[in-house]
């Protein structure tokens, strides 16, 4: 059997239900992944409830209903079909939709896995939007929502844009008209709703010397170019708005800045994906921006708004989930100054922090990818939380660039197995990946994980994303 065999499978067996049931992961993919799957089942007749969850493990498996509603993982299961076992579900009444690594497990699951056909750059989202299409071909309306599952799930960060299955679901979308593609656009977050000298400090990848990290220095760089930055209402102008003849202007300008310092332009423009029919100068507006949305409604415990949001609703949900975009970029700014201002711990492969209670374990992630543009660019970061519910329990979150990938650098595997060898669970992805493991092993933990990454980075560069 190939990876089009297994959506067929899965397809006709939701098919074959009244009622389902998904339990969904709480970031942007799993959000953007249950929107897709709950509306395609709902428009064939099917009943749909769904869960969301941090993680599948002994606490949260409760959440999964013992009824006679077939069971639908999203953007998880695979790592966890063992517990899915020993909880009691058989395999006539769970699939999973997945693309992390695969546990093997006595019972075979009926699966839907990109990864284990070398799928490497495609989300569960994307899974899941094959799966819709094989429901009813009519479903191409969803692609959009598969575009911000991959975009949010960092499938376009190393190659500056989709490729493979995920590019080709993104020019569905864009020939559906529900997606705009920009085939060489800037290479910046932000781009729809922060002016442009903010949205260019803001970014390190590429680094750019004198621009990056100083929004003064930005600012002045672009004033210098002589074109408008503020528009007759004295707002100023984001990416979108410049004419084409200025973003050429400032493409090109930030072109032989990089090149001036020695610097390489590769990753100065990406492929964006834009949805013309959302209002302009709105997180909605383009992929990046919209994963970070829904990545707010989930770390701050409600990923139903952020489900709302992607079925259409702009009026209380949309407003609600603005709220909390707020409050999760503020707390996240804290976070980030907190880890500077206490600085890290630095071994040979590794730099890492414990941020005691202080901040949400659903965040810390994110503010680590975010402090390794300002610490060793050359090691990846580790970031220890304690978890309030389970004082034993230390959450972790690891984060790396792609040119610690490009030197072996896999988290997902040192995660895992460091994880495992002190009684916890982690998995994950290469760049990005996390851990639960016993409070009084962490200093043991942290050790191993930077023996770990010392013998990746001697090692050709293999596995999965």
């Amino acid at each position: 059997m190939g990876f089009k065999e297994d959506i067929r499978e899965i397809a006709c067996e939701l098919r074959a239900h009244e009622s389902v049931t998904i339990i969904s992961h709480i970031d942007a993919d799993g959000i953007s992944g249950e929107a897709i799957l709950s509306q395609a089942l709902s428009r064939a007749g099917i009943r749909v409830t769904s869960v969301f969850v941090r993680q599948i493990e002994p606490l949260t498996i409760r959440q999964v209903p013992k009824d006679d509603t077939f069971k639908l993982f999203c953007d998880l299961g695979a790592g966890q079909q063992n517990l899915i076992a020993e909880t009691g579900f058989g395999n006539d009444e769970v699939g999973i939709i997945d693309h992390h690594v695969s546990q093997p497990c006595e019972i075979e699951y009926l699966q839907a896995n990109c990864l284990p056909y070398g799928h490497t750059k495609l989300s569960a989202a994307g899974v899941a939007y094959l799966v819709a299409k094989e429901i009813d071909s009519g479903n191409t309306d969803l692609a959009s929502l598969a575009v911000i599952g991959n975009v949010g799930d960092m499938m376009a960060r190393e190659d500056c844009g989709l490729t493979g299955i995920a590019k080709e679901i993104a020019y569905e979308g864009a020939a559906h008209g529900s997606v705009d593609i920009r085939k060489r656009d800037l290479n910046c977050y932000g781009i729809s709703t922060r002016p442009l000298h903010i949205c260019l400090s803001y970014n390190d990848d590429p680094f750019i010397p004198g621009i990056s990290n100083n929004a003064g220095g930005a600012l002045r760089f672009l004033q210098k170019l002589g074109i408008p930055l503020q528009d007759d209402l004295q707002r100023w102008l984001v990416w979108e708005e410049f004419t084409c003849e200025d973003q050429r202007i400032i493409s090109s300008a930030l072109a032989q800045q990089l090149l001036v310092h020695g610097g390489s332009i590769t990753r100065l423009f990406c492929e964006s994906y834009l949805f013309p029919a959302e209002r302009e100068r709105t997180p909605l507006r383009n992929a990046q921006e919209y994963a970070t949305l829904l990545n707010a409604c989930g770390r701050w415990s409600r990923p139903k708004i952020g489900g709302q949001i992607c079925r259409g609703d702009r009026g209380s949900a949309y407003r609600e989930a603005e709220h909390m975009l707020t409050n999760h970029r503020t707390i996240i700014r804290e976070l980030l100054q907190f880890i500077l201002d206490s600085g890290v711990t630095e071994l040979s492969h590794l730099q890492y922090i414990h941020v005691g209670n202080r901040y949400p374990d659903t965040i810390v992630g994110i503010g680590a990818g975010m402090a390794l543009s300002k610490l060793n660019r050359e090691k990846p970061i580790l970031i220890m939380v304690e978890q309030l519910e389970d004082p034993s329990v230390t959450k972790v979150s690891l984060r790396a660039t792609e040119q610690m990938l490009s030197r072996g650098v896999d988290l997902q595997v040192a995660a895992t197995a460091a994880s495992e060898r002190f009684g916890g669970a982690g998995g994950g992805h290469r760049i990005a990946a996390g851990a639960f493991i016993p409070r009084e092993s962490e200093h043991e933990f942290i050790q191993h994980v930077n023996e770990l990454l010392a013998g990746q980075c001697t090692k050709k560069v293999t596995g999965h994303r």
